[in-house]
């Protein structure tokens, strides 16, 4: 039983100084131009902050509202591009404020590629606030990165029975710390977590998807029933269990473009969440609503973060609109041999950050 939606917390007066301190994170100052891409969905409270905010600071920003209100289902659609000169007018910015999930589509890395840099922003107010980026979550997150790239051998467990092995190098780490700082850096406000795609074919065993863990995409539920997966080649070969296996047969299924299409079922992008600020329980605490758990769900320290189908961002060519997202809880991760997660708990010293009381 999920918990109902309660009442933001947040004093809305104060969403100008939280856009003000997001962009001096992201190191935003006079003389640089920010693009918002909004959509038909996008809270009017963000624009107006971050308007009021770039006043105070004294950069340039304007904003692109797009036609559509984009699915937080479907990845990889592309809401820019197809109306001219949208595309090269946010190659010739600075920064793009972007509201809602542009993940996976070709106009992000062809923006990223010209030195842009990319500020996604899907959370609500209060998760804005609570999970904004802590001191130290850059610095765990960027030693993680790098230990991550030299990793050839990865293995991930837990007492629920997964017993999981992939390979790495075929395609990039990716990172996020909750602030787009540097050229060329996409980053969501509110995370803090790394990952890479295995290589084609790699990943073996089994992954168990225990009560308690977290499926965040499609739907935002905890798991009431274990989901039971065979991998085999870099692809699951079997989903068994009960109410939660077939939601996500039914969902992998239903992204399948013909009988044969086996993208859905690939492993996609493997990694874990360090943000302290994110909470495990906060679906239970704020509700199932999207907006609530995005960021938080995602990112909590020391989760596995499991995931079926699209790997265009690392490189890859599955387009699959059949993408699973799992932050598993319990787990155990080694790389090439070294444990830097233990049963849940993160334990190399340089990925710990301290929580803030906020």
């Amino acid at each position: 039983m999920q918990s109902a939606i309660r009442t933001q917390e947040l004093n809305p007066a104060k969403l100008t100084s939280l856009f003000r301190k997001q962009f001096e994170l992201c190191r935003v100052g006079p003389g640089q131009t920010v693009a918002i891409v909004s959509d038909l969905g996008t809270r009017r409270e963000y624009i107006q902050a971050a308007f009021a905010a770039s006043q105070e600071i004294g950069f340039d920003i304007y904003e692109m509202c797009v036609n559509a209100i984009p699915g937080w289902t479907s990845v990889g659609v592309p809401t820019i591009g197809k109306c001219k000169g949208t595309l090269e007018a946010l190659m010739a910015v600075d920064m793009v404020l972007i509201f809602h999930v542009p993940l996976f589509s070709k106009w992000l890395r062809d923006v990223q590629a010209k030195g842009v840099r990319v500020q996604m922003i899907i959370d609500a107010p209060d998760d804005l606030y609570q999970l904004q980026s802590p001191p130290g979550l850059k610095e765990a997150v960027v030693h993680a990165h790098k230990l991550y790239e030299k990793t050839r051998d990865v293995r991930v467990t837990s007492k629920a029975g997964t017993d999981l092995t992939y390979k790495c190098g075929e395609y990039p780490v990716m990172s996020q710390y909750g602030m787009a700082d540097e050229p060329g850096r996409f980053d969501h406000w509110g995370v803090g977590l790394l990952h890479t795609f295995p290589n084609e074919g790699s990943a073996q065993g089994r992954v168990v998807i225990a009560p308690g863990d977290v499926v965040i995409l499609p739907y935002c539920r905890y798991v009431q029933d274990a989901i039971e997966l065979e991998i085999r080649d870099g692809h699951i070969v079997s989903i068994e269990g009960g109410l939660d296996a077939a939601l996500m047969r039914e969902w992998l299924g239903e992204g399948k473009t013909s009988e044969n299409d086996k993208d859905p079922y690939a492993l996609s992008h493997l990694g874990w969440g360090l943000n302290p600020q994110c909470r495990w329980d906060s679906l239970a605490l704020y509700g199932d609503a999207p907006e609530r758990s995005r960021a938080a769900s995602r990112s909590f320290p020391g989760n596995f973060l499991f995931s079926t189908g699209p790997n265009t961002q690392g490189g890859g060519k599955r387009t699959t609109r059949g993408h699973y997202d799992v932050p598993m809880r319990n787990c155990t991760i080694s790389l090439d041999g070294n444990v830097v997660v233990k049963e849940g708990r993160v334990v190399d010293p340089k990925m710990i950050v301290e929580r803030v009381a906020r």
